[in-house]
């Protein structure tokens, strides 16, 4: 994973003679006045096994091997009380955070697009103690419009400060939130809300003008629709019988003592707390549900695995909260008395692509300690960076490749680069504000490259982690002081794994040297099963004999001999060819993707075939210069189409696929590159940007005849 190094042999050997010197005279007093020995004992150490010694476990992390942990603080078992923790003991802290909308205008772009670009000023903020009344008078005015105890409401808005707030008041009057992705299409909008009898929904005046408008004749049920902007409640085009409601006048209902005087009804930790739909990477969404219960316990793992959490530290927010690993890590942050200042995608650095160019991005102006990312989002970080190095002068670019390398090598020993850190790698950590200390990855695999690149250049460990919606999100999460690549860490304190042989696949928890298998998680995590839908639930979930709950996660998974997990397979993602070889279209797909020239890839293989094929999102930069080099001109759709370009491509993709370690009946045989890039919008990815193959495959059938000789 070194970068290549185009350095004159004299030069090379005399910056290493110089390092080699400055670490001499460096080492002891640092080693003695960083602590670096205890941490590298930490990360050596031995951090689950086999609570039975058999190979396919179950296993536990070393400090709960007698018992799982299920509650972060003593007696705070529902989410209701995790907000009246932390207004108790935090109540004048920053809670939310949302910044301030200064000035927004159309941009045209040399292509004749319009973007919109905003100037954004300082985050106000909300302290744990407002946020706590507006949630109280919220849940109240919500009681007062009909929602009853137990009775389904939906949130169905982008990741905001409100989004949360009425999160919190529905914990706190147990009305089950149903959360729904905001790109989700109108079917799948519609099937959630009539599945689950939604009367009340809490969306935004976008979502409502550019999703809800058009399906609201398809759920009958619904008969409140209460916007989270301050913005008029007039709505022609409405069905009759809907009322439209803003927040605040909610809030307003909520806070007349006759209202405020009805009683509550607490929840109980077995009720539901939140229908959370999944994002559908294998066709119609399915409602998750989760007690209360269920995410206290991921949250008390997750918490566990972040050291010295404090009311000192800042969160960003801009991953959907309808997503399990925004809403735990959100839950976290509450229930530590951290601030949470909002974002998204399109605002988060300087460079994103609605922030007026020589203004601020979110990361800059908020300057978090704590950070969560899906590896999509971080390879494109790797992937700009690293040609941004490309483009540097030589001198720049050399001196870049040898602190990185130089880093690669400490780091692989256990030690630290203060020195590097200071000279070469401050502006890039600038890039999230210059304080992160934490980054944990989630929601798909991160690849061994991106990982270690976040590492070194942003200068913090990155957790990754492992865990499903089934499970809360919580399964297991990297050590902080483990610096290893390619592993999800040990199982949290509130969950256990054990490994099922899979034959078909031929793993089994006897291999050798590590015992393989499919990855069962069990704990008071696991969730309580699908929506309505006991056939599902028979097939994924289990109670064993002593009443632990168990979800089949079909991934594959390989124990290593610390105890931590490495996740090698996918049973779904596993196709057999003609000649009987297995290909995992995952691992090829993680091992393509760091190559510059590929944004995005999809494997797929006909088991009727002998070969793999692909498609490719190409990076716009690199095929441009490509073409320039073939001399083949043409329009970006032109280029996409163009067979010369084909095959280029794939012979740059077949180059990267050696040190990547593909087998040669692994490397696509053919491709096809698409113009357009895959975003939720497209429906071709979910909201965490997994690949959803099904669609994929049905977007791409004529190529797919095409590819494999059917035209």
């Amino acid at each position: 994973m070194k970068l290549k190094e185009d350095v004159p042999p004299i030069l090379l050997q005399v910056f290493r003679s110089v390092v080699w010197v400055y670490s001499v005279i460096t080492f002891i007093p640092w080693y003695l006045l960083s602590g670096t020995g205890a941490k590298q004992a930490h990360a050596k150490c031995i951090k689950a096994r086999s609570v039975t010694g058999d190979p396919a476990g179950p296993y536990r992390a070393v400090n709960s091997q007698k018992k799982l942990v299920p509650q972060i603080h003593e007696g705070v078992d529902t989410l209701d009380k995790v907000l009246e923790y932390a207004v108790t003991h935090f109540p004048r802290r920053d809670c939310l955070g949302t910044r301030e909308l200064l000035s927004e205008e159309d941009e045209v772009q040399p292509n004749g697009k319009v973007f919109k670009k905003v100037i954004l000023g300082e985050y106000n903020w909300l302290s744990y103690e407002e946020v706590f009344e507006l949630a109280q008078r919220f849940g109240s005015g919500l009681a007062a419009l009909g929602q009853k105890p137990l009775c389904n409401i939906a949130i169905f808005c982008e990741t905001r400060a409100e989004w949360l707030i009425a999160a919190q008041a529905c914990f706190r009057y147990n009305f089950p939130v149903v959360t729904l992705y905001s790109t989700l299409g109108g079917p799948a909008i519609a099937h959630g809300l009539n599945e689950t009898e939604v009367t009340h929904i809490i969306t935004s005046k976008d979502l409502l003008q550019s999703r809800l408008k058009e399906i609201v004749l398809d759920v009958p049920r619904l008969q409140h629709i209460i916007i989270v902007d301050n913005k008029p409640t007039s709505w022609p085009g409405l069905p009759r019988g809907i009322m439209v409601h803003s927040m605040a006048s909610v809030q307003e209902l909520g806070a007349k003592p006759e209202n405020m005087a009805v009683p509550r009804r607490h929840p109980l930790p077995s009720d539901i707390a939140v229908i959370m739909y999944t994002s559908g990477s294998t066709g119609i969404p399915k409602g998750v549900m989760i007690s209360h219960r269920n995410i206290i316990a991921g949250v008390t793992g997750m918490a566990e695995r972040i050291p010295d959490l404090s009311e000192r530290d800042t969160y960003i927010g801009y991953l959907p909260l309808a997503h399990v690993l925004e809403l735990s890590a959100e839950l976290v942050c509450v229930s530590h008395g951290c601030r949470i200042g909002y974002s998204s995608p399109q605002t988060l650095a300087d460079q994103s692509t609605k922030i007026k160019k020589g203004s601020k991005g979110d990361t800059s102006v908020l300057k978090p300690t704590v950070m969560a990312a899906v590896p999509e989002i971080m390879d494109r970080i790797y992937k700009n960076v690293m040609t941004k190095v490309d483009e540097m002068s030589r001198v720049q670019r050399t001196l870049f490749v040898l602190a990185y390398n130089y880093k690669i090598e400490q780091i692989s020993r256990g030690y630290g680069t203060p020195l590097c850190d200071k000279l070469v790698f401050r502006r890039l950590r600038m890039l999230l504000g210059g304080n992160t200390r934490v980054l944990l990855s989630g929601g798909a695999p991160l690849s061994a490259a991106t990982q270690r690149f976040m590492n070194i250049c942003f200068c913090c460990p990155v957790g990754q982690g492992y865990g499903l919606t089934e499970t809360c999100g919580a399964g297991t999460i990297s050590d902080y002081y483990d610096y290893s690549t390619g592993r999800v860490g040990a199982p949290l304190i509130c969950s256990e794994i054990m490994l099922k042989d899979w034959e078909e696949g031929g793993y089994y928890s006897t291999d050798k040297p590590n015992p393989r298998g499919e990855i069962l998680i069990g704990g008071p995590n696991v969730t309580m099963g699908y929506y309505k839908n006991e056939a599902k639930n028979r097939e994924d979930f289990f109670v064993d004999k002593n009443g632990q709950r168990w979800f089949c996660t079909g991934d594959i998974g390989e124990f290593q001999r610390d105890g931590c997990l490495k996740i090698i397979d996918r049973k779904k993602d596993l196709v057999k060819l003609q000649a009987g070889e297995y290909v995992s279209l995952g691992k090829v797909e993680s091992a393509l993707k760091n190559c510059p020239l590929i944004d995005n890839i999809c494997a797929y293989a006909n088991s009727d075939e002998s070969y793999v094929i692909g498609f490719v999102v190409p990076n716009q930069k690199q095929l441009l210069a490509l073409a320039k080099q073939k001399e083949v001109r043409g329009s970006w759709e032109e280029l996409c189409n163009h067979p010369d370009m084909e095959k280029e491509v794939l012979r740059i993709i077949t180059e990267a696929a050696i040190p990547a370690k593909l087998e040669r009946f692994e490397i696509p045989k053919k491709i096809r590159l698409s113009a357009e890039p895959w975003t939720p919008e497209t429906g071709l990815v979910t909201d965490a940007f997994k690949l959803k193959r099904k669609e994929l495959k049905t977007h791409y059938q004529e190529d797919i005849e095409r590819m494999y000789g059917g035209k």
